[in-house]
């Protein structure tokens, strides 16, 4: 900010006008450090700007009509040339694709409370032996899902390999609790492996004993949220109507996910019970 008053910088007011920005707005801005004033009169406090200043004014304001939140509109400033346009572009991406995501979950809201035909998943049932597990748990919000599963899966398959471990089963995702916008629920992803292992960080080693788990089989495309609810619905509707009491449900993988198409499948959602 400079100290000194340039003849041609405009009030607030007046910049206010060009810009089509409300004073609020502006202090806003200035407040965030997003358009700091030319110079302010340190005596009466009077904000001043410079022409200059007039087309970051204008981009702000239509970034704002996207309803891009301040702190992603700072990340786009600090850009230059053709990173704006790409930054700009990222945004409206992710935008979509969480209109695209509502849009599915609305269609499911509205399946599941008009309980409309009845359910695509035929639920099976099958015995799982017992089994020695490397996990990593962590609570996330459902927005932290997918990377938690990805970095956690790597850390695992990384010390199993370095200590010259195997992988004897199918991974699994187990959910402990609700996972959603508003609830961080514990989410603990496990490796099968047999023999000596000693875990490293978080990692923890723990025998879960055989059991029973009904399950729906689903493909990769079903794997999307919210489509997967409905698999989830399925499984645990099965379990009610035989009034059997179920565990922590889970994801089981067994196909290579890069190898695999769309409508091939990928795994199980399951719940598991004892008999």
């Amino acid at each position: 900010m400079n100290e000194t008053k340039g003849t041609e910088w405009m009030t607030a007011g007046v910049f206010a006008q060009k810009t089509r920005l409300s004073d609020k707005a502006l202090r806003l801005y200035y407040d965030m450090g997003l358009l700091e004033p030319a110079w302010v009169n340190e005596h009466n406090h009077y904000r001043y700007y410079s022409p200059d200043q007039l087309e970051k004014a204008k981009l702000i304001g239509l970034l704002r009509q996207l309803e891009m939140p301040l702190t992603t509109i700072a990340e786009v400033l600090s850009f230059e040339g053709a990173e704006v346009t790409k930054a700009i572009a990222g945004y409206w991406q992710a935008v979509e694709e969480d209109i695209q995501t509502k849009r599915k979950l609305v269609h499911y809201l509205k399946t599941y409370l008009e309980s409309k035909g009845e359910s695509m998943f035929e639920v099976l049932i099958r015995d799982v032996p017992e089994q020695k597990l490397l996990t990593l748990e962590r609570r996330v919000y459902i927005k932290e899902l997918k990377s938690f599963i990805k970095t956690s899966s790597k850390e695992m398959y990384n010390h199993l390999e370095a200590s010259k471990q195997t992988v004897t089963g199918d991974r699994m995702i187990i959910y402990h609790s609700l996972v959603n916008e508003d609830s961080d629920g514990p989410v603990e992803n496990c490796l099968p492996f047999e023999g000596r292992l000693e875990p490293i960080g978080k990692m923890r080693i723990r025998l879960e004993p055989a059991h029973k788990i009904a399950y729906v089989r689903i493909t990769k495309a079903q794997v999307v949220f919210p489509d997967i609810l409905a698999a989830y619905d399925a499984v645990e509707e099965y379990l009610v109507k035989k009034e059997i009491k179920f565990d922590a449900p889970r994801e089981i993988f067994f196909a290579d996910w890069d190898k695999t198409g769309d409508n091939e499948s990928v795994g199980d959602v399951a719940f598991p019970f004892k008999a």
